[in-house]
């Protein structure tokens, strides 16, 4: 009588694979802050630490609390396995990947506001160790990822983190479509975001969709990151429901400050603004008017559309208004900006919107 053993299907022997690399992975975060924090995070399984004497003592108080055993190196022979240009400041920590645990409890019970970033082929680290700086500052419960075509847990992400990696779940799955189904099942409600998107969009008007927002979820934060004119469209955003406007060049720490003022209730205008935050909140009581200040959003949006070069058809059809409604608004414009031609107001918009360009 034989024995006969019953052979695993090519999916499970993958998948115990796949766990045993997991499991032996091991990642090396470099620099003094990095290293710094992983050292006292006690959820972080650390496995060996390399400094110099002079990072040693810089380190001291976190080696002491995570109670690990540096090696001391010799800064100009550095033996880590780093990459030759990782400035890593005389600290490298072997340690293994975070788990965070399942996705699908994080997303559902996890502490902080129930947000969560969903990024898709965002494969630079220094990109992601940004995004989980900026997802910290607003609370989210997790970063999700796919496990292909995206960053690892790696030291120049722990890097670019600054300490965000430590305490921002960072959580990479099998497929994205998937945890994104999951997610609305759990109730949320999914936005869609476009890095080069601007207050012009295609199709439509942002303005148009801070107030479609701003009517489906009253209670959502809306902050405008854009690189028109904030002396033209920050009045007119804040009146469509926004609760900040700030201009793309502007320093990453007073992007955070905005990012931080909004998502706690507040409103953000640039200090160059700020003194006429007052009015801008508070219906917006004019003062000396331009005549650009004259037009509604509408016909704001159609004068912008004008000098863009897009005929009465074409505005007509981005707008998904009839093209009669659209020549009203040419003449209510012409009206309100005080010129006689057509003519005229064409070459107005054409080179205010050369005059935004050049800014």
């Amino acid at each position: 009588m034989g024995v006969y053993a019953m052979k695993k299907p090519a999916w499970v022997i993958d998948k115990e694979r796949n766990k045993r690399a997991a499991a032996a992975e091991t990642v090396w975060l470099f620099g003094l802050h990095a290293v710094r924090d992983a050292l006292l995070n006690p959820a972080r399984e650390k496995l060996r630490l390399l400094v110099t004497r002079n990072a040693a003592d810089k380190l001291a108080e976190a080696i002491d609390t995570a109670g690990i055993t540096p090696e001391i190196e010799d800064a100009r022979r550095f033996s880590a396995p780093l990459a030759p240009d990782s400035v890593h400041q005389g600290a490298a920590l072997e340690v293994r990947p975070l788990d965070w645990g399942q996705f699908a409890d994080r997303c559902a019970t996890g502490p902080g506001a129930p947000l969560v970033v969903l990024l898709d082929r965002v494969t630079d680290p220094h990109n992601v160790g940004a995004i989980l700086r900026s997802a910290e500052v607003f609370g989210a419960r997790a970063v999700i990822a796919p496990a292909r075509h995206s960053a690892p847990e790696t030291g120049a992400l722990a890097k670019t983190a600054s300490g965000a990696l430590e305490r921002q779940p960072y959580m990479r799955v099998v497929n994205l479509s998937d945890a994104m189904q999951t997610l609305r099942d759990m109730g949320y409600v999914l936005l869609g975001l476009h890095g080069d998107a601007d207050l012009s969009l295609a199709g439509g008007s942002g303005l148009d969709l801070i107030g479609e927002l701003g009517k489906k979820w009253p209670e959502l934060p809306i902050l405008v990151l854009s690189m028109l004119d904030e002396t033209v469209y920050a009045e007119r955003a804040l009146r469509a429901g926004a609760r900040g406007y700030i201009m793309k060049g502007e320093e990453i720490d007073e992007v955070l400050d905005a990012i931080r003022r909004v998502t706690a209730g507040k409103r953000y205008l640039s200090p160059r603004l700020r003194p006429q935050l007052a009015s801008l909140a508070s219906a917006m009581t004019p003062g000396p008017m331009s005549p650009l200040d004259r037009l509604s959003d509408r016909e704001f949006q159609v004068f912008e559309l004008i000098g863009r070069g897009l005929a009465t058809r074409d505005i007509a059809k981005t707008l998904g208004g009839g093209v009669k409604t659209v020549e009203t608004w040419r003449y209510r414009i012409k009206e309100k900006l005080g010129v006689k031609a057509a003519h005229e107001m064409v070459h107005f918009a054409i080179r205010w919107v050369e005059r935004q360009g050049e800014g």
